[in-house]
């Protein structure tokens, strides 16, 4: 899953606004932004998870970062989330 234990560094980041938005950064700098029912799905995702999930999910989320090339949110990723197991 994570072979080069880059996920415990703790790039990405995130912050949620009064009106449902989440902002997701990394390396400081805003990558994307989320918003209606996709935000929702990952805050009450992000509510139990601990920091090397929230990582992970953001990870994910936010596309391939190892090659450069930042995919577009898929919807179907934020609901197949909470299914996903954890070693």
């Amino acid at each position: 899953m994570d072979k080069r234990k880059k996920l415990n560094e703790n790039r990405f980041s995130y912050k949620i606004c009064k009106n449902n938005k989440v902002f997701i950064y990394f390396q400081n700098k805003e990558i994307m932004v989320l918003k209606n029912l996709e935000a929702q799905e990952l805050i009450r995702t992000l509510e139990n998870a601990n920091s090397y999930e929230i990582q992970y999910y953001l990870a994910i989320i936010t596309g391939n970062f190892k090659h450069g090339n930042e995919k577009t949110l898929k919807k179907w990723i934020l609901f197949f989330i909470p299914y996903m197991n954890f070693i």
